[in-house]
């Protein structure tokens, strides 16, 4: 198992691929949609999902989202998207594991009740930013049981990566170490018909080639 470092934020971006946008019945928007995570859902490659009693109800809701995570290396402010690259110390793959009920329902349409479980947000160990090329030229992929659930590259973004640190830090001051969770492709399980949900015994997979990892079973509290 990998060794978790406790972020001093986790931000993600919602809706940045059209493709996940429309099978979720939305759409992208002119400027990124954004919400936080509970630095304390980190968890490493290996560590267990865990789904706790509070998502088994009113049904099975835990689903998978395989994103790039960017990892901030220098505390930054009002930063040009010309200069946005330059703020990243390193890649990482990641999994915003997302209780729909309550994100979508249960919490006045707010997400981070639903995106802040323990356990939600397995991260990969770290790329350093300078070993990846071209963030918009990554593939995404995850595996369920080893059954491939979503495959797409990262040029599909709505909003880059260059762009979100730009916007993300107009007024804004993101702290080193601060992670940043660029968005899903389609490919989740509410979206399936009928819809697919982890349980007890899953191993849920998110791989980017030339970036990393991570790999961890689910677990039901109960």
């Amino acid at each position: 198992m990998s060794e978790v470092v406790i972020p001093p934020a986790v931000i993600a971006i919602g809706r940045n691929y059209p493709e996940h946008a429309q099978e979720m019945g939305g759409a992208v928007d002119p400027n990124p949609i954004v919400f936080m995570k509970n630095p304390a859902c980190v968890i490493g490659d290996g560590q267990a999902i865990v789904i706790p009693a509070i998502c088994e109800r009113p049904a099975p809701q835990v689903d998978w989202e395989g994103e790039l995570a960017i990892e901030i290396g220098t505390t930054c402010k009002n930063v040009r998207e010309g200069d946005a690259l330059g703020m990243v110390r390193a890649y990482r793959a990641a999994n915003d594991v997302s209780a729909r009920w309550w994100q979508k329902q249960g919490s006045g349409g707010q997400f981070c009740r639903g995106k802040s479980f323990d356990t939600f947000c397995p991260l990969s160990q770290p790329t350093r930013a300078e070993r990846v090329a071209n963030p918009q030229l990554l593939r995404i992929v995850t595996r369920v049981n080893g059954e491939v659930m979503q495959d797409a590259s990262t040029a599909d973004m709505y909003h880059s990566v260059a762009k979100i640190i730009s916007v993300l830090s107009d007024g804004t001051t993101l702290l080193a170490g601060t992670i940043i969770l660029t968005g899903s492709p389609a490919g989740v399980g509410a979206a399936r018909k009928p819809p697919v949900f982890l349980k007890n015994g899953d191993i849920v997979e998110v791989e980017i080639p030339g970036v990393g990892r991570v790999r961890n079973p689910v677990q039901s509290e109960k």
